[in-house]
């Protein structure tokens, strides 16, 4: 198993481990105070603990062999589970906290001492800190100079990473906002902002679910590398000698560590057919040095197609 799919591993264990302990001392939390937003926050944390299960089903799955049937491999597979996740974000985490938010404005909970709330949001913060920040590190071995590490994560290919990035962030914000509504009832002794807290983190889950929605959906579909990798590899296969000119250009993600790119390139006519054999084991080996995850590689020499890149 290659050091990547080991980190992003690493990535989902520690994210596990954090939300189990998160949600069982948020459960008992809501249980002791009946706060809406600790409930919706335990809810959250449960939700997510499910997902990172989902997300290790899907690690496992996309490193299958290719075989007849997928002879791309599985890569792809962990997409598909990541945006299992990005519904089940929207459905049970963005979804119940709504409805447990409206429920709870029409029959709002006295106040009671808010302690262990605040106790467990503290814990909880200490916890997704660690978790966050595990998905940072990886991000940060992906991240361009000047680039900022939303970008990294709206470029990045590994479903693992961007996923639990995005839960995670949620879930910091949830916990704001959650203290907030907390500290609000009390301040002015209003049990309604409690309820509003779950409601607004009802309303944050469902944007995270719909950022990681539209980021595996177009990878599920079939996503090229950017523009700059695409830029940088024609212009590798450019500079070899025996090549006359570029013409298209194809890149798409078959998974986190696996690109398939297809080219057509035109040789100079004054080689013969073993010079032309040699120059495309030459190309091969310089294209996979600017781009190790290129794994499929297809070079179509003779007559220049119209550039689609």
């Amino acid at each position: 198993m290659s050091k990547k799919v080991l980190s992003s591993e690493s990535v989902i264990l520690v994210a596990i481990a954090c939300n189990l302990a998160i949600a069982a001392a948020k459960f008992v939390a809501a249980g002791l105070t009946g706060s809406s937003a600790m409930l919706s926050e335990a809810l959250h944390s449960l939700v997510d603990t499910g997902n990172e299960l989902l997300l290790l089903l899907g690690a496992s799955r996309s490193t299958r062999s290719a075989d007849e049937w997928h002879p791309f491999g599985y890569g792809k597979a962990m997409y598909f589970w990541a945006f299992m996740v990005a519904l089940l974000v929207f459905a049970l985490g963005g979804g119940l906290s709504i409805y447990h938010g409206i429920v709870s404005l029409m029959t709002p909970p006295p106040l009671t001492s808010p302690i262990w709330n605040y106790i467990v949001l503290s814990v909880a913060a200490v916890f997704e800190g660690v978790s966050w920040r595990t998905t940072q590190t990886a991000l940060n071995m992906q991240r361009r100079a000047g680039e900022s590490l939303w970008k990294t994560m709206l470029r990045s290919t590994d479903a693992t990473v961007f996923t639990v990035f995005v839960e995670d962030t949620a879930a910091l914000i949830g916990i704001a906002i959650a203290a907030a509504g907390i500290a609000l009832s009390h301040a002015f002794d209003n049990p309604y902002f409690d309820p509003i807290a779950s409601l607004l983190i009802g309303v944050v889950l469902i944007g995270a679910a719909v950022v990681l929605a539209r980021k595996c959906s177009g990878l599920l579909v079939g996503e090229s590398l950017d523009r700059e990798q695409v830029i940088k590899l024609r212009e590798t296969i450019a500079l070899d000698p025996a090549v006359e000119s570029v013409g298209r250009l194809l890149t798409m993600q078959l998974g986190t560590d696996s690109v398939l790119l297809t080219a057509a390139i035109r040789f100079k006519r004054s080689l013969n057919l073993d010079e032309v054999e040699k120059a495309i084991a030459r190309l091969e080996t310089s294209i996979k040095l600017v781009s190790p995850p290129i794994k499929h590689l297809y070079l179509e020499s003779g007559a220049l197609q119209a550039s689609g890149s």
